[in-house]
């Protein structure tokens, strides 16, 4: 067994037991309220979700769980010892994974595993009898002697499961375990979790940014601004929207987002967002669908329609996606509506074939998306089309311009946004700005009315003096975003844009992208998230080098497996689409048309 081996010791009847805790944080001249006066109890054997917004508290209630932060008012009880006086003995009987696990990426698999033993005071004997668990649990068992740093993302992040699992824990903390993870991955990591749960009795509290993993939950404490805003069941949060929630068909040759922009500007809707090429919504107490003119179907609410009223009845951010926008000059229409054309694209590193004949194309102010697993080749295709990595093979033409040489004029025609945080975090937001329009050649009046619009439209006039590295997330993107459209690019590139962040701002970054695509802006996106597919025009799917599939998102989800009771869903679509690739890895794929290896 993982869970429970060496303690024998009774287990108290709360694993956790929290009462009014209180914490503030100085920041700079500033005082925080990261928690104010929260109450948790999480029972033997179940599972815990904390959700809520970007500052809600989560990592900071999680971290005094763990003894790591000292608490100011309040009571936290661990395995029924006080958090206050003894964090040691807590710490010595937990198994705590943050956000950013230590893997050391030189060391291999087992060379992580066994340091973290050591450190653990693992014998030798414990090791003989653990590891062959954990390597089963994460099937890991093939990659012994690979580096870390040469994993995919999921394998990190199993790998910093099966560390943090060395020493049988009584108690599991995991703090956002599938950021920048892709579904297969995630599914993978959610059975580990699920498993030791149900099947060990090991209690787990996790954080998440992704609602549909708190409803695999036992109970979701939802977080706003350090205050608790409800606590209880899945099932009980998703009722606060009970009769309010309905999907709504497009007209005729109108993407479901498009609709959704629509809809979010009337008073009378709660949320709305893109579904199986519909839009789901929610309607504000007291108004039906009639308010916006639809006769949308009825639906049942989900634990995020519960997360999203609980939210506004807090007054969190007042409508979720109010971050719509106008450009100060759109891009011009070319003769061509071809933004982008990728004809056989290859790209190798020594023997590895990290592309392989890649082809598709791209019209003017689409959004296109690259999906695949972690390590398919999306990046590096991805970073081929940014011009910031050179072919091996093919052809490849971004703004009408051959990038192999025209380089340097066709970047100047597109902007970039990097999956992490890339700008100067020892900068302010204003300096930022100022220098990318200075990187772009703007000067003088030019540059200031740039800056201007940027802080206007992204909201970031009131931040403009913070140092961008103490920014929260949603406004580092914002950020981002800002620096990446200083010079009025034509083609928008966004790698993994949303990883780790919130509901609330995961809309609000769409309702952006949908107004810059709708002036006339190309967008290409990488995402594991794969709702967010739907807000695509058209999407590929890659794994190990190749397209697997490719077309708008009905077309892809039509490949999903049928569900019982239920509409197929884009990861549904994705997953079938990626495994029943990997059981015939030597057949090249079928695209859309049916024909195996046809033209796209």
């Amino acid at each position: 067994m993982i869970a429970g081996g060496a303690d024998k010791t009774a287990a108290p009847p709360k694993v956790v037991s929290i009462r009014g805790v209180g914490k503030t944080f100085r920041r700079g001249g500033a005082r925080i309220r990261a928690l104010d006066n929260v109450s948790l109890d999480a029972d033997a054997g179940s599972l815990v979700a904390l959700v809520g917004p970007d500052g809600a508290g989560k990592t900071t209630l999680l971290r005094m769980i763990a003894g790591l932060v000292s608490i100011d008012t309040g009571s936290v009880a661990v395995l029924g010892f006080d958090a206050a006086r003894d964090p040691q003995s807590i710490q010595s009987r937990i198994g705590y994974m943050p956000q950013r696990f230590g893997l050391y990426e030189d060391l291999s698999v087992q060379e992580n595993m066994d340091l973290y033993a050591d450190l653990n005071g693992v014998t030798a004997a414990e090791r003989r009898e653990r590891y062959p668990r954990l390597m089963e649990m994460t099937d890991l068992g093939r990659f012994l002697d690979r580096p870390a740093g040469k994993l995919s993302g999921g394998m990190k992040q199993k790998l910093g499961l099966a560390c943090t699992l060395v020493r049988p824990p009584r108690l599991l903390l995991l703090d956002e375990p599938t950021v920048g993870v892709d579904p297969l991955s995630r599914r993978e990591l959610w059975e580990i979790i699920l498993h030791l749960v149900r099947d060990d009795k090991l209690t787990a509290i996790v954080s998440t940014a992704a609602l549909d993993e708190a409803e695999r939950c036992d109970r979701a404490l939802l977080m706003h601004l350090g205050k608790v805003l409800s606590e209880g069941s899945p099932e009980a949060i998703a009722g606060r929207a009970e009769g309010r929630v309905f999907l709504a068909d497009p007209g005729p040759d109108e993407p479901a987002r498009r609709l959704q922009s629509r809809l979010l500007d009337d008073d009378a809707v709660l949320d709305a967002v893109p579904e199986g090429g519909q839009v789901h919504l929610v309607m504000r107490q007291g108004c039906g669908p009639a308010a916006v003119g639809l006769s949308p179907e009825p639906a049942l609410p989900r634990f995020e329609d519960g997360f999203m009223t609980l939210l506004h009845e807090a007054g969190a951010g007042g409508h979720a996606a109010g971050g719509a926008m106008t450009l100060a000059r759109p891009p011009e229409k070319g003769a061509d509506d071809v933004a982008i054309e990728v004809s056989d694209l290859v790209k190798t590193f020594g023997d590895f074939v990290a592309v392989d004949h890649v082809s598709f194309r791209v019209r003017r102010g689409e959004i296109f998306g690259l999906l695949g697993p972690n390590g398919a080749g999306k990046t590096t295709t991805f970073r081929m089309l940014c011009g910031l990595l050179a072919a091996s093979g093919g052809t490849l033409r971004v703004a009408g311009e051959d990038l192999r040489v025209a380089g340097a004029s066709a970047r100047q025609k597109v902007g970039y946004v990097a999956q992490k945080f890339a700008l100067y975090s020892q900068l302010s937001v204003r300096e930022n700005l100022d220098f990318y329009a200075s990187a772009y050649g703007l000067s003088g009046r030019a540059r200031r009315d740039r800056i201007e619009w940027a802080m206007t439209q992204f909201e970031l006039t009131e931040l403009a003096r913070v140092v961008s590295g103490q920014l929260p997330g949603g406004f580092k993107q914002r950020l981002s975003m800002a620096a990446a459209l200083m010079h009025g690019p034509e083609i928008l590139f966004l790698d993994e844009p949303t990883s780790g962040a919130d509901p609330l701002a995961r809309r609000e970054f769409w309702r952006r992208i949908t107004a810059l695509s709708d002036q006339g802006v190309t967008v290409i996106v990488t995402t594991h998230f794969m709702e967010e597919a739907e807000y695509c025009d058209h999407a590929v799917i890659q794994d190990a080098g190749r397209i697997l599939a490719k077309g708008t998102p009905a077309e892809i989800r039509a490949r999903a497996r049928a569900q019982p009771g239920g509409r197929p869903t884009m990861e549904d679509a994705f997953i079938a689409i990626v495994e029943e690739a990997r059981a015939r890895p030597h057949e090249k794929p079928v695209d859309k048309s049916g024909v195996r290896g046809g033209p796209s």
